[in-house]
């Protein structure tokens, strides 16, 4: 059945999430065994559900996680205090043992046949000692990686769209310094104009009063006439 990519993720989605990575870290798998699980039950691919764990759910379960690593470093004291067994040596191979081990073999299992548990040999799956310490496998490792390059490539992005931004501001106060000055300068040729036509205006005041006083002062001058005699004689207006 192919799995269908699901954006929205609920609380008991990320629940299911935590719980499965807790056991799988408690019983020593990998967590890309939990994610492969969680995607079966949620019908999510396992890399959505790293994705999702690494991103957001991880953040939340710290203190749990740890506890999670003790108990398995307990389990694993546990297993190791169990009694040893002895294996047989594969076929065609001789076993050599050293004194002090066959002693301690005797001890732990006792003198008679009838103690010595004896099994194929079987060699234990080879866990890497990365894993066992810090319980993220390899693949979880590359994914955070390439998620710690994405985010790394977003604020790049982000960072050359906010010094493209801060050009253009500059560039805008820039013209507004200009259109300023530009506007300052047009006031006051603004005010140079109007003072000089309200002078133009106070000119041609001062001139048209002086002539109406002159024509008034030529009205009111008396007129002389000479008669025959010589003298002179004033007409009347």
């Amino acid at each position: 059945m192919t799995k269908v990519r699901q954006d929205a993720w609920s609380h008991e989605d990320d629940l299911l999430l935590a719980e499965t990575v807790l056991r799988h870290i408690r019983e020593g798998s990998t967590q890309l065994d939990a994610f492969e699980e969680v995607g079966d039950k949620l019908n999510r691919t396992g890399a959505a559900c790293g994705f999702r764990w690494n991103a957001i759910v991880r953040k939340k379960y710290i203190q749990a996680i740890e506890i999670a690593k003790k108990q398995r470093k307990q389990m694993k004291r546990a297993q190791q205090k169990r009694p040893r067994i002895w294996q047989p040596a594969a076929v065609g191979e001789t076993l050599h043992q050293s004194p002090a081990l066959e002693m301690d073999m005797e001890m732990e299992m006792g003198n008679s046949d009838e103690d010595i548990i004896i099994q194929p040999f079987t060699p234990a799956p080879f866990t890497p000692r990365f894993e066992q310490e810090t319980g993220l496998s390899v693949p979880d490792v590359i994914q955070f990686l390439q998620n710690l390059q994405t985010d790394d490539q977003s604020s790049k992005r982000l960072r050359r769209e906010n010094e493209a931004l801060q050009l253009q501001v500059s560039s805008l106060e820039s013209q507004i310094k200009g259109l300023e000055k530009e506007l300052a300068s047009i006031k006051r040729e603004h005010q140079a104009m109007e003072e000089d036509y309200q002078s133009i205006i106070g000119i041609m005041e001062r001139a048209r009063r002086m002539t109406f006083l002159q024509e008034d002062e030529e009205s009111k001058s008396p007129t002389f006439k000479m008669d025959k005699n010589g003298n002179l004689e004033k007409l009347a207006k």
